[in-house]
């Protein structure tokens, strides 16, 4: 590709508006809405998306717990895979980082791409499953915007998905996985809560009698039996 031709698809492009043209929106940043699935489905575990040709199709989710990298071609162009994940009976949503020490912008963005990407996975026929992730404060409370980014356009009263995976390493990182945790459950009054990676008593005991929780494995554990 010619030097002019990356320059344009990057400024023309870059937000895929493809994705998202029959999409609705909500809040003040206009973050796609993830509908909630026709159907609820408690996969038998989650198999990262690097994995995919070693799952059963009919029992596995596919998930994007790993590094940005190993889905890097998914987040450029989504619409490539749509055909091979409707083999599976759930997939969850891209795992886009939110680092809490990211700009609060390219954590804003990440999250719309996120939505983006799952809104067009459904307009092809996938089941899928809205992850929520939270990086800094900014994100899951009102302290800096008027809304918390992190549960825009996430389905309320139905079945989400997080992951602890590399969450909950510090003590920082648990007091803010615990805090966003809160404020996901008091926002959105999901059912069903899915948890990616461990789930210890301390951040999740109090928490449990808001929600069916399932526990699943990161994907290293699961191999060893963990």
């Amino acid at each position: 590709m010619s030097k002019n031709k990356r320059a344009k698809a990057a400024i023309d492009d870059g937000f895929q508006p493809e994705l998202v043209k029959s999409a609705r929106f909500e809040g003040i940043f206009e973050i796609p809405v993830i509908d909630k699935p026709k159907r609820i489905f408690i996969p038998g575990g989650i198999t990262p998306f690097s994995r995919r040709n070693e799952a059963p199709t009919d029992s596995e989710g596919i998930g994007f717990f790993e590094m940005d990298p190993m889905f890097a071609d998914v987040l450029r162009n989504p619409q490539a895979y749509a055909k091979e994940l409707k083999k599976f009976p759930v997939v969850i949503s891209p795992d886009c980082s939110l680092y809490r020490d990211a700009p609060l912008t390219v954590q804003i963005a990440n999250v719309y791409k996120k939505n983006a990407i799952s809104h067009y996975w459904q307009t092809q026929g996938i089941d899928v499953f809205a992850l929520v992730r939270w990086g800094s404060r900014d994100t899951y409370t009102t302290d800096v915007l008027p809304e918390p980014i992190a549960f825009a356009g996430i389905p309320h009263d139905s079945i989400i998905v997080i992951s602890t995976y590399g969450c909950i390493k510090t003590k920082e990182d648990k007091y803010h996985f615990e805090a966003g945790l809160d404020a996901c459950l008091r926002a959105l009054t999901p059912k069903i809560v899915l948890v990616h990676g461990a789930m210890p008593e301390k951040v999740f005991g109090t928490y449990l009698k808001y929600a069916e929780f399932h526990n699943y494995p990161n994907w290293i554990a699961r191999k060893k039996g963990g």
